[in-house]
């Protein structure tokens, strides 16, 4: 049921719509029917608890991953474990196909690495 909107408001119009239009929508799973008024309040009162629930399940996601995150969990995927080969080749200068055929990154991965390499030392804080 909670699939025939994406929120409260986005339901009752799929259902308003249908009922003017003289189509009642069945729930085969729960046996629920927006046939007649109580049938239309049951079916707005159900989407109204999974919106709130599903509210729920986002505001403890992010409290977990804002954890995470405070614990020092880093998200995303792994470095190709070649990398660190693969930066100082680069930091020797040495050429794309040099590089990619000795660790076996990717073209796309080389360019990244050099764009951080770029970054790092922009960003570098000056010395005295």
């Amino acid at each position: 049921m909670d699939r025939l909107g994406r929120n409260t408001a986005d339901m009752i119009r799929v259902v308003d719509g249908c009922y003017k239009k003289g189509i009642a929508i069945r729930f085969l799973e729960n046996g629920l029917s927006t046939e007649g008024t109580m049938g239309k309040m049951v079916i707005q009162i159900l989407a109204a608890v999974a919106e709130a629930e599903h509210e729920r399940i986002l505001e403890r996601t992010n409290d977990g991953r804002i954890a995470a995150l405070a614990a020092g969990v880093k998200f995303g995927r792994k470095n190709h474990p070649r990398t660190p080969v693969a930066l100082t080749l680069i930091l020797q200068g040495e050429a794309l196909s040099r590089v990619t055929e000795k660790t076996g990154i990717s073209r796309a991965t080389y360019f990244r690495l050099k764009r951080k390499i770029k970054n790092d030392a922009k960003n570098a804080p000056l010395s005295q």
